[in-house]
């Protein structure tokens, strides 16, 4: 099987259900938005220790079927889907991971080290898949999980930045407004 079709050339790409839409088209923009996020995940991964493995590749599923929901333009077309129970696993783990964590003050300005600016990358690609998608659900209806999940992903990179921090006993660099 070839990788290439030749049936983009035109500019448009088939959704699910293959039906044809413009390349641009805001559910490809979410979707692609949503693949780019996967990837990132993957760099950090790659990246992170053990303890942190299992649960990126358990947030890449969770990307894989987002994308796939997203891709589906028609109920007929049986696909997983995000439910809530991925949405408190989330939060669970968010919980978990601040409870090591120093208090939050101000506002961290993003780096220190590669895998911090990576979390801070996947954090600020994830709310731009967030603007797509609520586009995307002002346009057609959306499972609302979607959004609930890629809400809780943003807060999720975040709170993944300020672990590696700590974990490779770097300082977080706090913003200080009108600093000279």
């Amino acid at each position: 099987m070839k990788v290439y079709t030749k049936t983009g050339d035109d500019g448009t790409t088939s959704l699910f259900s293959g039906k044809r839409v413009p390349k641009h088209d805001v559910r490809i923009k979410a979707y692609g938005t949503i693949d780019e996020l996967n990837s990132w995940v993957g760099l950090i991964r790659d990246y992170a220790g053990e303890e942190i493995h299992t649960e990126l590749v358990r947030i890449q599923n969770n990307l894989m079927t987002i994308g796939s929901q997203l891709a589906n333009d028609s109920d007929n077309l049986p696909i997983p889907k995000i439910n809530e129970e991925q949405v408190e696993h989330l939060e669970k783990s968010i919980d978990r991971i601040t409870a090591e964590l120093p208090p939050l003050k101000n506002f961290v300005i993003p780096g220190g080290h590669p895998l911090i600016s990576y979390s801070h990358l996947a954090r600020c690609v994830c709310r731009r898949a967030e603007r797509h998608i609520t586009e995307l659900k002002d346009l057609t209806t959306i499972d609302p999980e979607i959004v609930f999940y890629i809400n809780r992903l943003s807060d999720y990179f975040f709170t993944l930045s300020r672990k590696f921090s700590q974990d490779l006993n770097i300082e977080e660099v706090k913003w200080e407004p009108n600093r000279k």
